[in-house]
């Protein structure tokens, strides 16, 4: 061990100096978490002669791309081979360094382990610690580290909240923003700061434990203004419902999805919400809806959340299309393998927060603001905010135009997350 030059930061040495069996770290972002969590894998490997260390991170492709390299540097003077097909590392003593994804549990059965850490835990199922991994520390008394950047209230926020009480001596909580590291530049912290909702930011920066709820949307974050001049060009997004048929029998407290189309107009002071269409509606009166906004407010694009609703919708669409003599493209609109609440979190928090969002005075208001209040409460519908989250898809829409092209012919591509 006298090989290895061993530096850590200062906030890492409180870690690296407790012995308490179970260590729950919440960091933000680049503080130092995974070099830290590097060495005490090396030296706990050192310490368990002939046995057995696993870094676990979400996917077993997270875990290589994390911790591989950083390994294989920092332990190269104790490392007798290193096998990139396994992500396993053999040292001097016996011992190994195994890395694994909590998406493949299969593959941590039936080893003892004398330590482990399980980096990003928010983002896994507790069921992985729980039903596997620790059993596997049983027989020796193993130690485990926790780590990771808060996402929400989660099992993450449980554990660390127990660890804090303080009436279990064999956990330990400890908490450090990207302030912390100083080796990080602040005014980048600064920076980043000006440009994110202050959730995001407090989320992963100052490593805070968020609740999602209705805070997550303020009153005072809302501007108005009536009828305001178009600044910049038309996006249309739209979020459909099914199309049961709308006479249909049903309890009187019943609360129906609803099919969002949001027109918003898009310039360099943000976006201007002009309208959101909303109602519940058979295939056909979709589709009369859909192509009269497109006719009424000539958006450059125009898109449709993916899925079977979509594939229905296009036909009574483009037979609208072709009776009228106006065409016009349909995006395909996917949640970019984003859970909603993210999807629309990052879309819509940090615009509104810092007034990049106004919107125009019309019936659909209360409509918008309830759910967006209230957002993500599981009561209550997100049509209208889902549509509206959308135009951040749509709004990236980039024309190509160094070919000669007929009107039909525009070469649109969509970025996604």
């Amino acid at each position: 061990m006298s090989d290895l030059n061993i530096e850590l930061l200062p906030w890492q040495q409180k870690v690296w100096a407790d012995d308490t069996r179970f260590k729950i770290v919440a960091a933000g972002r680049r503080t130092g978490k995974s070099r830290l969590a590097a060495w005490m894998l090396i030296v706990n490997a050192l310490q368990a002669d002939r046995g057995h260390v696993f870094y676990v991170a979400p996917t077993q492709g997270q875990a290589r791309d994390i911790m591989w390299q950083t390994l294989l540097e920092l332990g190269h003077p104790v490392i007798a081979g290193s096998h990139i097909n396994n992500l396993q590392i053999k040292l001097v003593n016996g011992a190994t360094i195994s890395l694994k994804g909590a998406d493949r549990p299969e593959t941590m059965r039936g080893v003892s382990l004398k330590f482990l850490v399980l980096d990003e835990y928010a983002d896994m199922k507790p069921d992985v610690f729980e039903q596997i991994l620790r059993p596997a520390l049983a027989d020796q008394k193993g130690c485990a580290m926790f780590i990771g950047t808060p996402m929400g209230r989660n099992h993450f926020y449980e554990l660390y909240k127990y660890a804090e009480l303080g009436d279990d001596e064999t956990y330990a909580a400890y908490h450090f923003t990207s302030y912390d590291n100083p080796l990080l530049d602040k005014d980048e912290i600064n920076t980043a700061k000006r440009s994110m909702s202050s959730y995001a930011f407090r989320q992963e920066f100052m490593a805070s434990f968020e609740a999602r709820g209705s805070e997550m949307f303020k009153e005072d974050w809302v501007r108005f203004e009536e009828d305001r001049e178009p600044r910049g060009d038309y996006y249309i997004a739209i979020d459909l419902a099914g199309f049961e048929e709308v006479n249909k029998k049903r309890t009187k407290n019943q609360k129906l999805d609803e099919t969002a189309i949001a027109v918003v107009n898009v310039s360099e002071e943000g976006w201007y919400v002009e309208n959101i269409i909303h109602g519940r509606w058979t295939l056909d009166e979709t589709a009369i809806k859909i192509f009269q906004a497109v006719r009424d407010y000539k958006p450059v694009s125009v898109g449709i959340e993916r899925g079977i609703a979509k594939q229905a919708v296009m036909s009574p669409l483009f037979d609208l299309q072709k009776k009228y003599g106006t065409f016009f493209r349909v995006e395909e609109l996917t949640h970019g393998n984003k859970k909603k609440t993210d999807r629309i979190m990052w879309a819509l928090q940090g615009r509104f927060e810092n007034g990049y969002i106004t919107l125009n005075k019309g019936d659909w208001n209360p409509r918008l603001l309830d759910q967006l209040f209230q957002f993500p409460d599981p009561l209550t519908h997100d049509d209208l905010v889902d549509a509206l989250a959308y135009i951040d898809q749509l709004a990236e829409v980039v024309y190509d135009y160094e070919y000669e092209i007929d009107d039909h012919d525009i070469l649109d591509i969509v970025a996604g997350y």
